[in-house]
C-alpha cells in the first residue's frame, strides 16, 4: 500500500538557479506556495490577462523604460504569487522582491521555471 497522501502540502521547496551577471548561476532554495491544477490554471490566466492588458496600454511604440517598468511590475507580482520564502540573506519582503527582480536579469523567469519544473517532476513521479 502506498504511503503517500492525496492532499499536497501547502508549501514546497525547490532550488532555483539564479542568473548572476558575469558569473555562473547560483543555486538558491525557494519555498513556494502549492496550488492545485485549477488554482494554477487560474493564476496563469490572470498573468496572461495582465500581460495582454499591459501590452495594449503601452501602444505600438513603447520606450524601453516603459517596457522594463511593466515587466518589473509583472515579475514582482509573479514572485509574490508563487514564493513564500527564499534562501537569500536578505529577508523576504516587498522591497527586496522588487530589488531582486530589478537586479537579477532573468531571475523571475528562473523562479517561474523552477516552480513549473517542480510540478513537472511530480507528474513524472506519478
Amino acid at each position: 500500500m502506498a504511503k503517500i497522501r492525496i492532499a499536497q502540502k501547502a508549501m514546497f521547496s525547490a532550488p532555483v538557479l539564479i542568473p548572476i551577471v558575469g558569473s555562473e548561476p547560483e543555486k538558491v532554495e525557494f519555498t513556494f506556495k502549492y496550488r492545485d491544477r485549477t488554482e494554477l490554471a487560474a493564476l496563469f490566466d490572470e498573468w496572461n490577462e495582465a500581460r495582454n492588458k499591459a501590452r495594449a496600454e503601452l501602444g505600438d511604440k513603447p520606450s524601453w523604460s516603459e517596457v522594463v517598468a511593466v515587466d518589473t511590475e509583472q515579475q514582482t507580482q509573479q514572485i509574490k504569487d508563487l514564493v513564500v520564502g527564499w534562501g537569500f540573506d536578505d529577508e523576504y519582503s516587498d522591497d527586496n522582491i522588487v530589488a531582486f527582480v530589478k537586479s537579477c536579469q532573468g531571475a523571475a523567469e528562473a523562479v517561474v521555471k523552477a516552480y513549473e519544473g517542480a510540478y513537472s517532476q511530480a507528474r513524472l513521479g506519478n
